[in-house]
């Protein structure tokens, strides 16, 4: 049975953006999202913690319910010392409840991730915000090598999620990293859908 619209798998889309690149990848995975049958984009950020905005317009910050409610999700910041921000860590630092009743377990998720040179800490960054969602439980989804624009990309794009180098945060993205960002995106709420009807379908 396929979701009705009002059971529209929704995919959080959930980033920390400083300059605006991440806040840019963020919209072209959601577009991806978008792009498939039944699957909704929910794009969210987190507070600050520091007194430097964030880059503007903002979206609405996320609470813990809708974290709790989506099918998936996917996690996006900037390169900080080859870390994910400190905002974004302390989001995750409040996810304890969510951790104990289990409710992100078996729901896929992807990383993504920009920096302002190519050798910043692209792909440290990716795996540190992979580890609070191997904790809560998550299906970790990458970006396959049948990407052709992972062969050949030298603006971005790793196996492990998208990612950005640019040293403008406002400049339009390159359009092979933005095409693996919108892949990304497709990937993430396919993979949703298809578990969300797994599971309608054992329980029918």
């Amino acid at each position: 049975m396929i979701p009705s619209v009002q059971e529209a798998i929704k995919i959080v889309v959930l980033y920390h953006s400083r300059h605006g690149t991440t806040q840019q990848l963020a919209r072209h995975i959601a577009r991806g999202v978008a792009s498939i049958p039944h699957c909704q984009a929910v794009l969210r950020t987190v507070a600050e913690i520091e007194a430097t905005p964030s880059a503007t317009p903002n979206d609405p910050i996320i609470d813990l319910q809708e974290l709790k409610e989506c099918h998936g999700l996917a996690v996006g910041s900037p390169v900080w010392f080859g870390n994910m921000s400190a905002a974004m860590k302390h989001f995750w630092d409040q996810t304890t409840s969510l951790w104990v009743a289990g409710s992100l377990i078996d729901k896929p998720a992807c990383v993504f991730t920009s920096s302002s040179s190519p050798h910043g800490g692209q792909e440290t960054t990716l795996q540190s915000m992979t580890l609070p969602l191997f904790h809560h439980g998550m299906l970790i989804m990458g970006i396959p090598y049948s990407e052709p624009n992972l062969h050949t990309s030298f603006k971005g794009g790793t196996p492990y999620g998208a990612s950005s180098v640019s040293k403008e945060g406002h400049a339009s993205l390159d359009k092979q990293v933005s095409e693996l960002a919108f892949s990304q995106g497709q990937r993430l709420a396919k993979t949703a859908l298809a578990l969300q009807l797994s599971n309608t379908t054992q329980t029918s």
